[in-house]
């Protein structure tokens, strides 16, 4: 266990306290409930640089375990933390050559996220096991804690694993059918030895599957981030902000007549909405299709031609022509931008 004195170091940033206190207040439980039980300031909380130790964050899980009385809801708020949508995380799974690699490359990238646990890879038979170490003396909320990282650990590891296997070092009163409505494809185990992740190893170094799965954190951190990717949505009108949603769920795969249809009203009818709403279909697309072209190029590797096919152009030379149309550059030039701008 670690010395007493590094309870009181600033460990973690408050950008999660911030998301944790989200979450509750989701749940029903007020900040001013969780905060009344410990010493973690407004301040500090509101403050994304700012970082909160060990005695600040153990009462505040304490709290909410006892507010929450939900045994799933740890693992819950663990999967909502987004964890893959690290903007380098991307490019460290395709660096990665075969499976055993990426479950180290997760390992490491949660480890360095939430440095609460420490965690361990051992391989079994052809299975990898992420087996939870505390190192901490965090008392009650030791399996509060390990939901967490259990559902961390799910969101990350089934972009690239899926049956996977919880071992979990307590008990639960609810069915496992409720533990599978949150984890699909997973098996539990309750009252085992171990806090522990087993994940099956299958060799995935084929390049197109790892693309997907890049195209996949990619698209995730857009669609999450959007103070810095997204459109400008401020001026929206309802019917525009409909037609947002649905291009952003296929920006390669729409037409204004599939919108329509979506809508329950004709292409000329909803023509005129998007007018009265100072916009238009074509607009709002190029917007869409012209953010997402600038995370492709920037943040992955994906080939031209592929980006190109994702948002919904008949070939390379026409998605170049439409992007130098809405930057005054070609994608060429902005991927090798890219490439020499000093790594973070």
């Amino acid at each position: 266990m670690q010395e007493s004195l590094t309870y009181d170091v600033p460990l973690v940033s408050a950008r999660y306290a911030a998301r944790f206190l989200k979450f509750l207040s989701s749940k029903g439980i007020s900040r001013a409930a969780i905060q009344a039980h410990h010493p973690m300031t407004e301040l500090q909380v509101d403050n994304p640089d700012s970082y909160l130790s060990m005695n600040q964050i153990i009462p505040a899980l304490e709290t909410a375990q006892w507010l929450l009385r939900d045994e799933k809801a740890a693992f819950e708020f663990g999967q909502q933390l987004d964890l893959d949508a690290h903007g380098l995380f991307g490019y460290m799974l395709l660096s990665r050559e075969n499976q055993s690699q990426l479950i180290e490359t997760v390992v490491k990238h949660i480890r360095i996220c939430l440095p609460l646990f420490d965690m361990e890879v051992l391989h079994s038979g052809r299975d990898a096991v992420i087996r939870l170490r505390d190192t901490w003396d965090i008392g009650v909320t030791r399996s509060f804690m390990a939901k967490i990282y259990m559902g961390s650990i799910y969101a990350v590891a089934s972009k690239i694993c899926l049956n996977m296997r919880f071992d979990c070092n307590f008990e639960s009163v609810i069915p496992d059918d409720e533990w599978l409505s949150l984890a699909p494809s997973t098996h539990w185990n309750f009252g085992a030895e171990h806090n522990q992740v087993t994940l099956p190893l299958i060799q995935r170094s084929d390049k197109t599957k790892k693309l997907k799965v890049v195209y996949s954190i990619a698209k995730n951190k857009h669609l999450n981030q959007p103070s810095d990717l997204q459109v400008n949505t401020e001026s929206s009108g309802r019917i525009a902000e409909k037609i947002r949603e649905h291009i952003m769920k296929r920006p390669g795969q729409v037409s204004i007549e599939r919108s329509a249809e979506l809508l329950s009203m004709s292409s000329r009818y909803l023509r005129q909405q998007l007018a009265e709403e100072g916009t238009s279909f074509r607009e709002i697309s190029n917007e869409i299709r012209k953010s997402f072209a600038e995370l492709y190029l920037r943040e992955t590797p994906m080939p031209l031609v592929d980006i190109a096919s994702k948002l919904g152009f008949g070939d390379q030379a026409s998605f170049t022509r439409a992007y130098r149309g809405w930057t005054g550059k070609t994608p060429g030039e902005v991927r090798r931008e890219a490439k020499k701008a000093p790594s973070i």
